[in-house]
């Protein structure tokens, strides 16, 4: 994994071991919840206006010019987003999945099956694997998080979206954002939601890379609103996502209105200010897709966020490599439209089968077949949720060192 950190301090190198060096045990120091939810160092919702906003990505880019000063910025900042999550509060784990893996179904060019990981001891991350019907030796695999909805995961479209990776020819987990669907160990807005969020997605990424039948070279992140939060932090900070497209949510004002995506401090610290431009950015030079429209906080995606992206991707001759697609006359989903863009952008860097979806002025997606919540569910009478201790916001929080006031 290439990272070319350079960390400044002690609490820095610890960090960033415990990202890099899964194995290694850090020992963690408890932590108030009231400091991290440090008012003077939360970015929240429309923090600035897009006027300010402008100015702001205008005085970020007076703070580097060549490739060596933008890699410290980002340094920087991957060490701010990593102090911001208190990550050496995780239990560092090596493996360790107690995979969950039930209800195959062979549909129409590809197989679902229903699966829970464990994040850490006790702790279960929920979702669906979507299969080629005909896999190859080793496939490309795409982590689709998804954004606020109580049981997303189990929508129509997740599960469109979902199966037309895997017909081209990858490997699809969809998994709960914690606190909804099958995530109920705890609530969605408690207080470390953005920490467990990124580790759930750096889990379900090793699990991935666990498995003998994914090419580790063609590992691919990509979600809408929230989903896009979850697909931008976990690229920022983990070079193994090798292609990333965040939908509809890179914007130079907007952090993100929920405690799971600004209710920790990583876009600001005592050492560094920053805002989802810079972390979309930090994808460099892998190939990055931002999809925005014109009725929400990417509307000026083409005029403001897209130029500054595309100047950072310049620094390593990869403009080609960073994409916009802007559909001012749609809202805020991960509708047809968005859903397209990324069929093309995943098959053109993945090498996957475009032809294996029908296509006649846009792409048939009337082959899959839509399961019922139910069906899709991993944990039922026939297949019960393991017993644990680890129960309620408090509980978890405890847990992993943190304590209330």
């Amino acid at each position: 994994m290439n990272t070319h950190i350079a960390p400044k301090t002690m609490k820095s190198n610890l960090l960033l071991a415990a990202l890099l060096l899964p194995h290694l045990l850090i020992a963690k120091e408890t932590t108030s919840i009231s400091d991290i939810g440090n008012k003077h160092y939360l970015c929240v919702g429309d923090h600035w206006t897009a006027d300010e906003a402008n100015l702001k990505m205008k005085t970020f880019a007076s703070t580097w010019s060549d490739k060596a000063s933008w890699e410290a910025r980002r340094n920087t900042i991957r060490n701010g987003i990593l102090e911001g999550l208190h990550w050496d509060h995780m239990p560092q784990i090596d493996g360790n999945f107690n995979p969950i893996i039930h209800s195959r179904r062979e549909m129409d060019g590809y197989v679902v099956e229903n699966i829970a990981i464990e994040s850490f001891p006790g702790f279960w991350i929920t979702g669906n694997l979507y299969l080629p019907a005909r896999p190859k030796a080793k496939n490309p695999a795409i982590l689709n998080p998804h954004g606020h909805l109580a049981n997303k995961r189990l929508t129509h479209y997740m599960q469109i979206r979902c199966a037309a990776f895997a017909r081209m020819g990858a490997i699809a987990f969809a998994y709960d954002m914690v606190g909804y669907a099958e995530s109920t160990q705890v609530t969605h807005k408690m207080p470390i939601a953005a920490l467990l969020q990124t580790w759930n997605s750096k889990r379900v990424l090793e699990y991935l890379l666990s498995r003998p039948d994914v090419d580790p070279k063609y590992i691919g992140m990509t979600g809408g609103s929230g989903g896009g939060t979850q697909t931008f932090v976990l690229t920022a900070i983990d070079d193994r996502i090798t292609v990333s497209a965040p939908v509809v949510q890179i914007s130079a004002h907007f952090f993100g209105g929920c405690v799971c995506e600004s209710g920790m401090p990583i876009h600001k610290s005592e050492t560094h200010q920053t805002n989802n431009v810079e972390l979309g950015a930090m994808a460099a030079p892998r190939p990055l897709l931002m999809v925005s429209n014109g009725a929400d906080w990417t509307r000026n995606t083409p005029r403001i966020e897209f130029p500054y992206v595309q100047s950072v991707y310049a620094l390593y001759d990869a403009e080609h490599k960073a994409e916009n697609v802007h559909l001012p006359l749609e809202t805020h989903d991960y509708g047809y439209s968005k859903r397209a863009a990324a069929y093309n952008f995943f098959a053109h860097h993945f090498n996957l089968s475009r032809k294996s979806i029908p296509y006649d002025e846009g792409w048939d997606e009337s082959f899959v077949t839509i399961l019922s919540p139910e069906e899709l569910k991993v944990f039922n009478d026939a297949h019960p949720r393991p017993k644990t201790d680890l129960i309620g916001d408090e509980a978890i929080m405890t847990h992993l060192g943190f304590t209330s006031d």
